[in-house]
């Protein structure tokens, strides 16, 4: 950058950009990078991968840093959007917080810690905002030990996570009841991955999926898929031109694919990737990082992705860049990679976590070094995109109660479901209110329409249908049988047992369908684009 390119500017514009070019800014609209908190030992320290931030119903940022404190053991803090910090709680008893947080539908967090408790191999916690720690579970060795990664609440109810270690030392994925009831799913073996140290995510098809660093085919790492119930099935194994050690979490695209980094391997010089992975195990690199610093888009991608409201994938590299201290970037499901942000040690530097973005629009994260005391920073980085709101859920059945958490709440009017169906609202503050999934409405996006304008919802809501009754209950080949429940509309599939039904859509309600040449005695299913629905009972063919 040279001053001859700037001399006609007015001297005021001329030390705005002088200065967003210092900062390594880039991009041609107003994208600022803001440090809005920098640690220190006795307020927390070094908040580290996996780091998650999650958004509380009172629109702050809860997260974890795994040192400092009153203890030096970590803890939990709370920061605004406009950077006001507090530590919520200093842990003593349990330590080592690398997880961050996730938030729980009773509006708690929950999360994980390294080391401490009962056994000493760590533990899930919860915590209220206010700091009221609760341990729900301390680990023993033989059902998994050593959680780096915080658990996820799944649809149904309890939560689901990764330990690093296992009873075979190559970690396990486990579920917790809100009671405390354990179970181990999976005792992972090397074939099929080792050392899981990402989060879960629960998919739209009620499926969780995650990554373990090393381990599979190649000893590279893995992709899984795992049920509820624990059936585990690998979809991809790492091999080093495709990317290793994936220490990120996976996210589903509103394109239903799973996106997610490797923190080397690749085709530049062992920089890491980031990757597309399809259902049908396939993977895609979408870009290679150059680990040699012939570019400056950075390297090391420890953090996952997030897609933000604009449909686009946001992530850091933890190294590497124009001053060696990682990147923010974004790329495209087509795989266009454009460096946002150089991260400079004064301000934060050496990101590992993946970035959240707030329902301001803003994204938010962390950064392990850098800042006023060395010790790592919060910051901020304005995109310029508007505020949305977010639901919890995002799929369930007519009736189901679902949050949303946004800004601006109080000056709601009413909420409406796709197609334009008027459901419950109920305020209870500027950024969270409750409402209900409402009859008649079907797959898509939710709008809070406010005094001026409205809110929508960064992903769509999926209407999860139901069978309720059919009718004749049996009957031969041919047989037109009347199925009834709710959801119906937009229908693509009915089946009996495994056999596809022609069918049609009679309303809401109610679906004519005839059962298919080759059917056999089973329980029929009802696919739309908002799931699939199970009859109670089997219809028998005659």
């Amino acid at each position: 950058m040279t001053l001859q390119r700037f001399k006609n500017l007015p001297l005021l514009a001329l030390a705005i950009t002088l200065a967003v070019a210092a900062l390594g800014i880039s991009g041609a609209h107003a994208q600022t990078y803001t440090d809005i908190h920098d640690f220190d030992t006795p307020l927390l320290a070094s908040p580290q991968y996996p780091g998650l931030l999650a958004q509380g119903r009172d629109g702050n940022l809860y997260g974890t840093a795994p040192l400092g404190g009153d203890f030096g053991r970590g803890g939990v803090f709370m920061i605004t959007p406009a950077g006001t910090y507090s530590v919520v709680r200093s842990f003593s008893t349990i330590a080592n917080p690398y997880s961050g947080l996730t938030l729980g539908t009773d509006g708690n967090f929950y999360g994980a810690t390294y080391n401490g408790g009962a056994f000493g191999f760590g533990t899930v916690f919860q915590i209220t905002p206010g700091g009221v720690v609760t341990v729900i579970h301390s680990f023993k060795l033989i059902e998994g030990a050593g959680p780096y990664a915080p658990p996820i609440e799944g649809t149904d109810g309890n939560f689901y996570g990764t330990t690093t270690i296992g009873a075979s030392g190559d970690g396990a994925v486990y579920r917790l009841t809100p009671g405390g009831g354990f179970t181990t799913l999976y005792q992972f073996d090397v074939t099929h991955g080792s050392t899981p140290v990402a989060p879960l995510i629960q998919a739209k098809d009620g499926n969780f999926y995650g990554t373990t660093k090393i381990g599979g085919t190649f000893g590279f790492g893995a992709a899984f898929k795992i049920t509820p119930a624990g059936a585990l099935t690998v979809l991809y194994n790492f091999d080093s031109t495709h990317g290793t050690e994936p220490y990120s979490p996976l996210v589903q695209g509103s394109d239903g694919n799973f996106y997610g980094t490797a923190r080397a391997g690749g085709a530049k010089n062992n920089g890491g990737v980031i990757f597309k992975l399809t259902a049908a195990k396939k993977l895609t690199v979408l870009y290679s990082f150059d680990a040699t610093g012939a570019t400056t888009d950075g390297t090391r991608p420890y953090a996952g992705l997030i897609q933000g409201s604009d449909g686009n994938f946001y992530g850091v590299a933890s190294a590497g860049g124009t001053n060696g201290a990682g990147t923010l970037y974004k790329i495209t499901k087509a795989g266009s990679y454009s460096t946002l942000y150089n991260f400079v040690s004064a301000t934060g530097s050496l990101p590992f976590a993946t970035l959240r973005q707030h329902t301001n629009g803003k994204l938010y994260g962390e950064a392990t070094s850098g800042g006023a005391a060395g010790h790592g920073a919060l910051f901020s980085f304005d995109l310029g995109l508007g505020p949305f709101i977010t639901l919890r859920p995002t799929s369930g059945v007519v009736s189901q109660p679902v949050e949303i958490l946004g800004q601006g709440l109080s000056q709601s009017t009413s909420v409406r479901f796709t197609p334009n169906v008027p459901a419950s609202a109920n305020v209870f503050g500027d950024t969270y209110m409750t409402t209900s999934v409402p009859n008649n409405s079907t797959t898509g996006v939710v709008k809070v329409l406010l005094t001026q304008g409205h809110l929508t919802s960064s992903q769509k809501f999926l209407v999860t249908p139901v069978v309720l009754s059919f009718s004749p209950t049996s009957g031969p080949v041919g047989t037109q049988v009347v199925i009834t429940g709710n959801s119906f509309t937009g229908a693509t599939k009915v089946t009996f047992g495994s056999k596809k039904a022609i069918f049609t859509v009679n309303s809401y309600t109610q679906i004519m369908a005839t059962v298919p040449a080759g059917a056999v005695t089973g329980k029929i299913q009802v696919t739309t684009p908002g799931g699939t629905a199970v009859s109670a009972t089997a219809f028998t063919v005659n």
